[in-house]
């Protein structure tokens, strides 16, 4: 008697590219690490003089990015198109994200938003957004 197996292999290589068309549909990007937490990955932190943040959007010029700063919210925006795929060749695995992305960072109240500056090298933006000189903390001499 042979034995027949209910689920062919290609099945799985099937749900695997349904979970991936739902995934880029509904905004999530795929990672080796599982379901990332969005597209740019970024690094976001405090000095007492600054708030840094560091954007990793490699393969993008930094014309077609939009940074900008609005009520507290640092907004950073554009789009990555597409690998292009030689002809007659059947994608197996994408994991490069592409599309339209958007993320948002909350900053502190007391940022100097007409400070601020951004770079973009090798793939990574750098925003640097300095606090009010007037807050910053400061010794007084006592004599």
């Amino acid at each position: 008697m042979g034995y027949r197996n209910l689920f062919p292999r290609e099945i799985f290589a099937e749900l695997e590219r349904i979970q991936r068309d739902m995934d880029r549909n509904i905004g999530r990007s795929p990672s080796i690490r599982g379901p990332s937490k969005g597209y740019p990955a970024m690094n976001v932190g405090t000095t007492s003089g600054s708030v840094e943040i560091y954007a990793f959007v490699p393969g993008l010029e930094p014309s077609s990015l939009d940074v900008q700063i609005e009520k507290g919210m640092l907004s950073i925006s554009g789009e990555r198109n597409a690998d292009a795929v030689p002809e007659g060749t059947t994608v197996h695995i994408s994991e490069r994200f592409s599309g339209k992305f958007r993320r948002l960072v909350s900053l502190p109240e007391d940022i100097d938003s007409g400070k601020a500056s951004a770079s973009y090298r090798d793939g990574l933006l750098h925003v640097s957004v300095p606090r009010r000189e007037a807050v910053l903390p400061r010794r007084i001499e006592v004599h």
